[in-house]
């Protein structure tokens, strides 16, 4: 490949991955053309990029930047993916695709969160957390549930009040419609 064209990858891959601060390395070799494509529509639809790229063209355009970690010292062919709701939840759907069968040779070999290196293990690792969605509505849960559970000991024992109040008048014959 001439130096022009290495040139003209290597600012395409820069524009590509501009402003990606995480993102995992894996391993498409071995997939077939359909699965291949089965598993671009899938990503896709989750708003997932994959794009594999030539290891040293990647390292070239993505030196000075928080990806620089993923492709230092990397061998044999990868596959950058980044994108959806946050790196747990892009974790999360490569370890799924990786347990399926006909995506068998998928495999996450790593990649970059928060500027720190992951290797594959750390990756197997991030997809058990809790995505940033599932984090926030427990931080709302536990902020609304003492405010909740306030509420229903104050309108208790008045609600319980007015219950013994509407059975007397019942007992009465009167309505509390007056």
């Amino acid at each position: 490949m001439s130096k022009y064209i290495k040139n003209l990858v290597t600012d395409h891959l820069r524009k590509r991955l501009n402003n990606i601060d995480d993102a995992l390395l894996v391993n498409v070799v071995g997939l077939d053309a359909n699965a291949n494509n089965r598993l671009r529509t899938e990503l896709e639809e989750k708003n997932i990029h994959l794009l594999v790229v030539k290891n040293s063209l990647a390292a070239r355009a993505t030196a000075g930047t928080p990806l620089e970690l993923m492709f230092a010292g990397l061998t044999g062919s990868a596959a950058v993916c980044w994108g959806g709701e946050d790196i747990v939840g892009l974790a999360k759907e490569i370890s799924r695709l990786a347990k399926d069968d006909q995506y068998a040779p998928l495999a996450a070999r790593g990649g970059v969160m928060d500027g720190e290196e992951l290797t594959a293990a750390q990756v197997a690792e991030v997809s058990t957390w809790s995505t940033r969605q599932e984090q926030l509505s427990l931080l709302v849960g536990q902020i609304l549930g003492p405010g909740a559970t306030l509420a229903a000991q104050l309108s208790g024992p008045g609600g319980t009040l007015a219950g013994q109040i509407a059975g007397q008048a019942e007992e009465d014959g009167e309505t509390s419609d007056g």
